[in-house]
């Protein structure tokens, strides 16, 4: 295995995606997001097929156009029920742009969201913005989630709400990014 130092991204080489079996790059970051995966399939029980990863979403913020990937995406139904969001570090401090990611990534309010650095997690009630649980041992299952989706009523949120979801997202995930970040890129219309 060849390692290289890619700036300040350390590259491990490729692995093997375990939801799609692409080969993609491996660094510690992707190690994580591997192990979120199947935590989701293993543990919780639900199908890949359920399961949405890297979705890109496009930001529109105060005329500028921007474009992240949402880490995780779970369907109940054929609806997005839960979103969950991998940064390294504190997940304390991350709690509100997973929140406001749960806002604009569906044209609804995303019932459950998660903020995980891998190790740890918060589970957070889309609707308050209350965390309900810790540990990515707390997530909901196949089961808990079908539960609570069947309970939500899965309107739109008012504009307003949108559009400061959207000023949170584009100050912390675009302008707060690591400008080489792969990931995330404002796009020039």
């Amino acid at each position: 295995m060849t390692i290289k130092n890619n700036d300040h991204h350390l590259s491990l080489g490729e692995t093997t995606d375990f939801l799609t079996g692409e080969t993609i790059a491996d660094s510690h970051d992707e190690r994580y997001r591997q192990k979120i995966a199947k935590l989701l399939v293993h543990e919780c029980g639900f199908d890949r097929s359920m399961i949405d990863k890297a979705t890109p979403l496009i930001i529109h913020v105060g005329g500028r156009k921007s474009s992240i990937k949402v880490d995780f995406l779970v369907r109940v139904g054929g609806r997005i029920s839960m979103v969950i969001k991998y940064n390294p570090g504190s997940i304390v401090t991350r709690r509100q742009t997973c929140l406001a990611l749960s806002r604009i990534i569906a044209p609804y309010q995303i019932p459950v969201a998660v903020m995980t650095n891998g190790e740890d997690a918060e589970i957070i009630d889309g609707n308050t913005g209350e965390v309900t649980a810790n540990g990515l041992a707390r997530m909901p299952g196949s089961e808990s989630l079908d539960a609570i989706a069947s309970a939500h009523p899965f309107e739109p949120l008012p504009d307003k709400t949108v559009e400061l979801a959207s000023r949170i997202v584009q100050a912390c995930e675009v302008d707060g990014a690591c400008p080489c970040d792969t990931d995330v890129c404002v796009i020039e219309d």
